[in-house]
């Protein structure tokens, strides 16, 4: 009975009720590995741990059982089929040689009648249980969460590097080519080392984005008109190798705009490769620089299908996509922090069969 007394579930009991518990306990003897019972056996009873171990585990897939919880001496396990009436929703193991009392179901729910006492202890234990489950499960959820964010950054790096590298593979074939000119090969040398800055560049503002630091923003008096000219005319090669159009409707005023040049260039580079991802068969791409007052309004505007309805409101949130198997949306939330850097705003807009307008403001140099 000394088993009984110290049990957690039972050890609130007078000793007249603990023999007479002892009297219809059974006691069974497992060995490491012996399966107790099985998911799907009848509830037909509850366990004690006298000595041992139990591990508790369930199918969590058709491939794959986990562990959920090990029991060891003075405590129980089994108790859920009984009260429910339910057939066992886990399997139970024998960890180590195993003494355990059996009480079987009728017994079992007749104690708990008689002895309100022991119902509030079962309810207390069990309910400490699920809030045990609870915290695992969330822990659990925590990581999952984490290993899938690890993964959408890996997939947005290589996803958002792509660009640059094929830019610097086309410059790095052309300074190869045999009758190549030196003015050609003096153009792709320096094609490689701006999209190299753009490469150290983009790590940057993913490990800002990361650390969600505010970095210091330094914004310099530069020429949109020579800024843009350069920067489209080296992106146009890029957009025509993958079957799209670039059309400048409206080019750059000659005004001075307050830039960091390299951190603006990765919002052009991100919003004129998105247009030509949603362009799966080719199409036209529309840029227009409009003087809106003390900025410059540029539009860039596509002949896409226009942006789902369902990732819409949450554009510019950090991973939001939709339909893009290689994007996450991370490159449109760190566009959007650039354009705020430079003290602008970044919108879109779209009819769904129309194509999508995306437009940012650039304050003009006073």
């Amino acid at each position: 009975m000394a088993a009984l007394k110290t049990n957690k579930l039972f050890g609130g009991l007078l000793t007249s009720e603990l023999e007479k518990l002892e009297q219809t306990c059974e006691i069974r003897r497992y060995r490491p590995g012996e399966v107790i019972f099985k998911e799907g056996d009848a509830g037909d009873g509850i366990y004690m741990v006298i000595v041992g171990a139990v591990q508790i585990s369930a199918m969590v897939n058709p491939a794959e059982r986990r562990v959920l919880s090990r029991i060891g001496a003075n405590d129980f396990f089994g108790e859920m089929a009984v009260l429910d009436n339910e057939p066992r929703s886990a399997s139970a193991t024998a960890e180590a040689d195993s003494h355990l009392y059996f009480i079987p179901r009728t017994e079992m729910l007749s104690m708990l009648e008689r002895n309100p006492k022991l119902a509030v202890a079962l309810v207390r234990e069990f309910s400490q249980r699920m809030r045990d489950f609870n915290r695992q499960y969330i822990q659990e959820v925590l990581q999952a969460e984490r290993l899938t964010i690890v993964g959408k950054f890996a997939r947005s790096i290589v996803h958002d590097f792509k660009n640059p590298l094929n830019i610097i593979g086309m410059s790095a074939e052309i300074a190869s080519l045999p009758d190549s000119s030196n003015e050609s090969r003096q153009n792709a040398k320096a094609r490689i080392l701006r999209q190299v800055h753009r490469l150290t560049t983009m790590i940057a503002e993913l490990l800002e984005f990361t650390r969600g630091s505010q970095s210091s923003v330094v914004l310099s008096p530069v020429d949109l008109s020579d800024y843009a000219g350069q920067l489209l005319e080296e992106i146009k090669g890029n957009l025509e190798s993958k079957g799209a159009e670039l059309e400048i409707q409206v080019p750059p005023p000659p005004v001075k705009v307050l830039m960091d040049s390299v951190r603006l260039a990765h919002v052009f580079h991100n919003l004129l490769n998105n247009a030509v991802d949603a362009m799966a068969g080719g199409g036209r791409i529309y840029v227009r620089f409009v003087p809106d007052g003390k900025a410059v309004r540029v539009e860039i505007e596509d002949t896409g299908p226009g942006i789902a309805p369902e990732i819409a409101s949450r554009l510019f949130e950090a991973f939001a996509t939709f339909g893009k198997p290689n994007g996450t949306g991370l490159g449109l939330s760190i566009c959007k922090k650039i354009v705020e850097d430079h003290r602008g705003v970044i919108r879109a807009t779209s009819q769904p069969g129309k194509g999508a307008v995306f437009t940012f403001t650039l304050p003009v140099a006073a």
